[in-house]
């Protein structure tokens, strides 16, 4: 991609000039944004209920480094593993007139695989929620 802007016997350093001071711009916004906050901003009053971790309104009980049962991972895996289904459907649909019956076969395996997969997760009991 960027080979295709410039050759490198032709690009110089004055092309890179307008994303530097993009860059340093961005930053002066951040340090401005920070400093006000800091300037202007309310100052409240430090207390131990105040310190206190805030979980959607219920008291913490217990220590954060508590074990999670392996059913949290199951469905976190499972569901990158789908999503991922879903982002390379998108754009075989955008050009699946261009692509023909070739396209429509290589999404087809690519369904059966992942249908499979789903079907193996579903023998071993990962959907399960007991």
């Amino acid at each position: 991609m960027i080979g295709a802007l410039c050759a490198p016997a032709v690009c110089s350093m004055s092309d890179y000039i307008p994303v530097a001071l993009t860059f340093l711009f961005a930053a002066i916004i951040v340090a401005v944004m920070v400093s006000l906050n800091r300037v202007l901003g309310p100052r409240p009053d430090r207390n131990a209920i105040k310190d206190e971790t805030f979980e959607c309104g219920n008291e913490h009980t217990g220590s954060a480094w508590r074990r999670f049962a392996i059913k949290f991972y199951m469905v976190a895996i499972l569901f990158i593993v789908f999503d991922v289904e879903v982002v390379f459907m998108y754009p075989w649909a955008v050009v699946f007139r261009e692509l023909g019956w070739f396209g429509f076969v290589e999404m087809t395996m690519f369904m059966a695989v992942l249908g499979i997969g789903l079907l193996f997760a579903w023998r071993k009991g990962a959907l399960e929620w007991k």
